[in-house]
């Protein structure tokens, strides 16, 4: 059985959780929160051997658990991981695990001097039956000509932002905006369908605050662009595209991949996905449960590297289109 700690007490958590001990692999035993009421109030309804904290060195130097899953605010991610890996601890860091390459860099420096440790990128759809099907589509098409990409949702703190308030998800200081948030999924969806591109620009629509409420990237690549468009403050239900010689395929949207189909050029359609978990996290913590429990196996190693890999291409191209942007962040600035 993996001992599971979480660092953070929100509804992500309680998700990935939830998807955990569905599989039966893993046991939550340890819940870090500043506040020690909230961390009860989050691991109680789980069990009652779980093992609480509010100061987060006792909580890594605690020996309750073995794994950690951080779902911090994105500008804490690189410090928690650094310090779960240097205690000993394997990490998995909700996206986007670094707020810059410079920090994703340190990272595997680190990760390097602990060769024990596994760091993963819990990006979940990744680890998706049906992002998979659309890797193998499109490896089958004779000729890509392009893709659109969408995925638009109101944020349920964007109304909080326009009262004058400041949620974390909306500021600079805790490496937040869409294209962190949301933007990110496509990113992985471009890098690990079509590669990495040649060239990237984002245009972003600016908050008061400097951080993007929502933008359209595009990627370039040497016979095609891909276009994505992703926010946090307004809706869309626009279907995603990836355009072949005849043939297109169609997602209901980049993130969630709920739906996929192929429309032939005679407008016929075929049905490549298969019905999503009911916990969208469900294929990650199978994916990531499989490489914990076989530390020692050559090919559970080769895997972890693999993701890991497409973890820094993912962090170097968000890193990418802040800049073209002009969005900054602290953690910009600070030295190694």
């Amino acid at each position: 059985m993996l001992r599971l700690g979480i660092i953070g007490t929100g509804w992500i958590a309680d998700q990935f959780v939830e998807a955990a001990h569905a599989t039966k692999r893993w046991q939550l035993s340890a819940v870090y929160s500043r506040r020690m009421k909230r961390a009860k109030e989050f691991g109680s309804k789980y069990s009652e051997d779980i093992v609480y904290f509010d100061r987060l060195s006792d909580f890594f130097q605690s020996d309750s658990f073995d794994v950690v899953y951080i779902a911090s605010p994105n500008s804490l991610h690189f410090e928690q991981a650094k310090a779960a890996i240097m205690a000993g601890k394997h990490a998995i860091v909700e996206k986007p695990i670094t707020s810059n390459p410079q920090e994703m860099s340190q990272l595997i420096k680190i990760l390097r001097r602990h060769p024990q440790q596994f760091l993963f990128e819990a990006a979940r759809h990744y680890h998706e039956e049906n992002f998979k099907a659309v890797q193998q589509a499109v490896q089958g098409m004779e000729e890509i000509q392009g893709a659109t990409l969408t995925y638009m949702k109101y944020s349920s703190r964007y109304d909080a932002f326009l009262e004058g308030k400041n949620p974390n998800v909306f500021s600079p200081d805790f490496a937040g905006g869409a294209l962190q948030d949301l933007g990110v999924y496509m990113v992985y969806d471009a890098l690990a369908w079509f590669g990495v591109p040649d060239s990237v620009n984002y245009y972003a629509t600016k908050l008061n605050n400097g951080i993007d409420g929502k933008g359209i990237a595009i990627f370039n690549y040497p016979q095609f662009e891909v276009t994505l468009q992703f926010g946090k403050t307004a809706n869309s239900y626009l279907p995603g595209e990836i355009y072949g010689k005849k043939e297109t395929i169609v997602m209901d949207n980049a993130a969630d991949l709920n739906e996929v189909y192929i429309v032939n050029g005679e407008g016929e359609k075929t049905i490549i996905s298969e019905l999503a978990d009911n916990n969208p996290m469900l294929a990650e913590v199978i994916d990531f449960a499989d490489v914990l429990e076989n530390p020692d196996s050559l090919e559970a190693r080769d895997i972890a590297d693999e993701w890991l890999a497409m973890s820094v291409e993912v962090n170097k191209v968000m890193y990418k289109l802040r800049y073209y942007a002009k969005i900054e962040f602290p953690s910009d600035y600070e030295e190694e």
